[in-house]
């Protein structure tokens, strides 16, 4: 697809100024969590890209080094005891992201599609197949991450990553771009541990049109 070429120079771009331009705040980021607990700034974790390509993602440390690692968060038994001070902030203010616009510039992620999957969540990986959501630039955020974020069902999500897919377009970034944007404002679908067991009210009113 020819946009997706266009996409690569446009994420390449926009995370370079942008990398040069946030260093600051990566600086006071990088501060308070050496102040908050011991370990390193940066956590690595497994993630699956585009055509299910393995990659390292990388963000800033949220939790203590002594998590169990590999786990999504909402299988941990009381999630908010391995949390930090200053990681909760970050959780919250999604600003523990930040460090991925490397992932971004590396060409490993795009500014806009479907998050990464952990290795190891295999029932995701297989909806997003079924959706065709496997077959593009996983990103910063997306689609699914303005429709419900950390609430929405694995089908749900994997649904609304395949649509993104399918609807993939310069209009449909600015359409996520900007939504990231008011989501984040308001702190909406950041749950903690959550299940994803609250049914998309937003993918229910698409159907039906």
């Amino acid at each position: 697809m020819f946009y997706l070429k266009i996409k690569r120079v446009i994420d390449f771009v926009l995370s370079s100024i942008g990398l040069i331009l946030l260093s600051p705040v990566f600086l006071l980021l990088i501060i308070a969590i050496k102040i908050d607990s011991p370990g390193p700034v940066l956590f690595k974790q497994k993630r699956v890209g585009i055509q299910k390509q393995y990659f390292n993602i990388l963000k800033f440390r949220t939790m203590r080094i002594d998590t169990p690692s590999d786990m999504p968060t909402h299988l941990l038994e009381n999630p908010d005891q391995w949390i930090t001070k200053v990681g909760k902030f970050l959780r919250k203010t999604s600003l523990d992201e930040l460090p991925q616009i490397i992932n971004i510039v590396k060409g490993e992620m795009s500014i806009i599609g479907p998050r990464p999957a952990l290795w190891n969540q295999f029932d995701l990986i297989e909806a997003r197949d079924i959706y065709g959501a496997n077959d593009v630039p996983v990103g910063l955020t997306g689609w699914a991450q303005i429709n419900g974020r950390d609430e929405l069902e694995i089908d749900v999500k994997a649904r609304l990553d395949g649509e993104y897919a399918e609807k993939i377009s310069f209009p449909m970034d600015v359409r996520c771009f900007f939504g990231t944007i008011f989501s984040v404002l308001r702190r909406e679908g950041v749950v903690e541990g959550g299940t994803g067991t609250t049914t998309s009210i937003k993918m229910e009113r698409k159907n039906e049109k």
